[in-house]
């Protein structure tokens, strides 16, 4: 516990309180809600910057419908030879899109977002094509 409270005040003194008032602080938080207090200053966390369990479930509804789309679009319009490979590489294009979009919101680099969704997604479809043929799938 006193580690604890020697880091929350090293927290405050960050912020720029004097040591004293930064001890004063750190007491008397941990003691109102030690973990609250830690969730909120030491890592960012509070109710304002919590995921909303809705909204996330919106979020991927729509993501899924609309990364679902495209592939749908190649199956009714291409030729009937074109749409296996037409739903892999359109599945990968959006795919990638996403990666980068995600990477973005998120304050992240796009290219090596876009790079990793598209590696790993290209991978799953290539083990499972594997897979599906090993036991006569097609």
């Amino acid at each position: 516990m006193a580690h604890e409270h020697r880091e929350l005040a090293a927290i405050y003194v960050q912020r720029g309180l004097d040591m004293a008032l930064a001890e004063q602080v750190a007491q008397a938080l941990m003691a109102h809600d030690a973990l609250g207090t830690h969730a909120c200053d030491e890592l960012g966390i509070s109710e304002t910057t919590a995921a909303n369990p809705l909204q996330a479930a919106l979020a991927s509804a729509s993501s899924f419908s609309v990364g679902a789309a495209l592939p749908l679009i190649v199956t009714a319009l291409a030729p009937q030879r074109w749409v296996a490979p037409g739903i892999a590489v359109t599945a990968l294009v959006s795919l990638a899109i996403l990666g980068g979009l995600a990477a973005r919101v998120g304050g992240a680099k796009v290219g090596p977002g876009v790079l990793r969704v598209a590696f790993w997604s290209a991978l799953s479809m290539g083990v499972a094509s594997a897979v599906g043929a090993i036991f006569g799938a097609s």
